[in-house]
């Protein structure tokens, strides 16, 4: 009979000490009543990463120099995260939790904690610098998560080494817009007695922020895009991220909807359509407005399932120059607040307003024309109504009178050239229905706040210091 069977069969798993169940979990001598993932995790430290669980060595903390090292190329990840530990920190400081972010290899970049235990959290690690992986640590909250690409909970006698059997740790991975793992927002305690109860939510709590602080990047990275934030009305399943261009076409997505819609890097640099994800209303693409709109979906696959999302507008980058505080605004998370919408039907037009079919026609033969003159009774003639009549339902359909949405469509294909060509003011004037370069800057400027000059000149610098 081996070790593990001979130790089995003398004594009781729950008085072995805590290395030996290490052993006997490992080698399958003995039943686990902890968490599978656990035990595949003991498993890997064991076999794969021959850490000891004995060791009694103090976890390993980077230099100051190691650590910028660390946090250098994290700097954006940093910014957007911020507000969102702060919040979670809120939550658990009463527990005397602390609040760890870490990159992708387990380093702690970042670090919130009460001041006056500093000490404390050094002497267990959890403070800047400390190195969480699993492959130097053992199971813990951070390295497992990290490992698996996915949340866990570690509790006390749940982690490797025997030194962290009075830890708690709570670790949910954070994935870039492009899918890839960015780092882990950790939640961690001393416990004075190693069988202590874990705070009731832990993980659900980092759960969400960790969620929140992907959103802010997702946003960030895709801000001149439309993006869709939506969750099924059923509660079942994953909320997803959707980045959309101006044709329709799925150009990004977060993790789980690259998940849920199969979505690959090739096929969203194709431009996937977005009707193969919901059906919806093209009309809601016509950008009339600076704020969300709250819609409801139906599902193209399966048995129509109904979401509930917020629709949010591209960001011009002129306002971003203008603006800071506004493009943060732009960037918060809003996943958590779908549950919260009330929404009961697909948008459709307000009564006496144009049909969708029509509004989209008469939205097409602006955007075929914005060079020429358009007048109005042109346009009414598209939708089959009077001057009069067609003015005012175009202005409950649409949110704008016919002129003014004509300009504003106008100015944003300005903004466009400026930022994609090299085409003189002069040119750019007469491609966009100007009757000249100073009719142009007249309106530009009181759109954008800022002369065509000075758009260009943001977006060059714009572009040499990324």
């Amino acid at each position: 009979m081996n070790t593990g069977a001979q130790l089995c069969a003398d004594r009781s798993i729950v008085d072995v000490s805590h290395e030996e169940r290490i052993e006997l979990v490992a080698d399958g001598s003995s039943e686990s009543f902890q968490p599978e993932a656990i035990d595949d995790s003991w498993r890997r430290c064991l076999l794969d990463f021959r850490v000891d669980p004995r060791s009694s060595s103090a976890p390993h903390l980077l230099t100051e120099r190691e650590l910028r090292t660390s946090r250098e190329p994290l700097h954006s990840f940093l910014l957007q995260a911020q507000e969102e530990i702060d919040r979670l920190y809120a939550i658990v400081r009463l527990q005397s939790y602390v609040v760890l972010l870490c990159n992708s290899d387990g380093v702690a970049i970042h670090h919130r904690g009460d001041d006056r235990q500093d000490q404390e959290f050094k002497r267990w690690g959890i403070w800047l610098g400390g190195v969480w992986s699993e492959r130097v640590e053992g199971t813990n909250g951070i390295g497992t998560c990290i490992t698996d690409r996915r949340p866990v909970l570690v509790h006390c006698g749940e982690h490797f080494r025997s030194r962290h059997t009075r830890l708690s740790c709570a670790g949910a991975p954070i994935f870039d817009p492009q899918g890839g793992l960015l780092g882990v927002l950790d939640v961690s305690k001393v416990h004075q007695q190693p069988d202590d109860q874990s705070f009731p939510l832990l993980l659900q709590l980092v759960v969400v922020s960790a969620r929140a602080i992907e959103e802010r990047i997702f946003r960030e990275h895709f801000q001149h895009c439309w993006i869709l934030a939506a969750a099924p009305s059923d509660d079942f399943g994953s909320s997803v991220l959707l980045a959309i261009d101006d044709q329709q076409s799925i150009i990004g997505g977060d993790q789980a909807a690259r998940t849920l819609f199969a979505l690959s890097d090739e096929s969203l640099a194709n431009g996937t359509p977005l009707s193969i994800a919901f059906t919806f209303d093209q009309s809601l693409f016509r950008r009339t407005a600076d704020h969300d709109i709250p819609v409801r979906l139906m599902s193209a696959r399966g048995h129509g399932r109904c979401w509930t999302a917020l629709l949010t507008p591209p960001l011009s980058r002129s306002k971003i120059a203008r603006s800071k505080a506004e493009a943060m605004v732009h960037c918060r998370a809003r996943l958590s607040t779908l549950g919260d919408l009330l929404v009961t039907t697909a948008p459709e037009p307000s009564r006496g307003g144009l049909s969708p079919a029509v509004t989209r026609r008469v939205c097409d033969y602006i955007e075929g024309h914005l060079d020429e003159k358009i007048r109005l009774d042109v346009l009414a003639a598209q939708a089959g109504l009077s001057t009069d009549h067609f003015a005012r339902a175009f202005h409950q359909s649409m949110g704008l009178p016919p002129h003014t949405y004509l300009l504003r469509r106008r100015l944003e294909q300005v903004e466009h050239m400026l930022r994609e060509t090299h085409a003189p003011l002069s040119e750019i004037a007469l491609a966009t229905g100007f009757s000249d370069q100073s009719h142009l800057a007249r309106h530009f400027r009181r759109w954008a706040g800022m002369s065509p000059r000075q758009v260009r000149w943001t977006e060059g610098n714009a572009i040499r210091t990324r």
